[in-house]
């Protein structure tokens, strides 16, 4: 997880460095042992294809279903449509929304819309999944609701990096944290976790 109040204006743009948005000025960024920085612009889709993004604002497409949202990431990535239903309904399962396949985003909670998104970042499997602030918008019983879907997520070997703010998560999951302070990384432990 990275946390660090007074850096949070560059967490949106470290996250955009990972899936290479942008592109760094100068030093390297590994994803997946690939240097992002040196990435061809024709390359930058097939790395992102490894990479699940979850948004604090969710970026649901407003006039698709539930299913037709999860279902497009599969798509764009020209996945065999008999693939797509069986995969769509698996992640949907998981996040719990499969009664809610039929629902249009603005029929939705802001956890279920949560769900929608996190559903959609690991349809197509990826090693990564990046989430924004996931819990920003969200009450706090609803916020723990989504962690444990992240806490499945990395159960099952995919890598989950987390920007957030929320003290309570970082001090609750102890899990690996990296403050960014000046523009530079810095692990933080104390104790028994791993905490600001």
């Amino acid at each position: 997880m990275l946390s660090d109040q007074a850096a949070l204006a560059n967490l949106p743009l470290f996250i955009k460095l990972i899936y290479r948005e942008i592109k760094p000025s100068r030093g390297k960024i590994l994803v997946n042992g690939k240097d992002v920085a040196k990435l061809k612009q024709r390359q930058v889709p097939f790395l992102r294809r490894n990479i699940g993004v979850v948004f604090q604002d969710f970026k649901l497409l407003p006039k698709l279903t539930v299913y037709e949202n999860v279902a497009f990431a599969l798509e764009v990535i020209e996945e065999h449509p008999k693939n797509i239903k069986p995969r769509v309904m698996e992640v949907l399962d998981l996040v719990k929304l499969k009664h809610k396949a039929r629902a249009l985003p603005d029929e939705l909670s802001g956890g279920e819309q949560q769900r929608v998104s996190i559903a959609r970042s690991i349809c197509n499997r990826p090693p990564v999944v990046i989430a924004d602030e996931p819990t920003g918008n969200l009450d706090p019983e609803t916020a723990w609701t989504v962690m444990d879907i992240f806490e499945r997520i990395n159960k099952r070997g995919t890598t989950v990096v987390m920007a957030t703010h929320n003290k309570d998560i970082v001090n609750k999951l102890k899990r690996r944290v990296i403050a960014i302070e000046g523009g530079h990384g810095c692990p933080r432990r104390t104790g028994r976790g791993i905490r600001l």
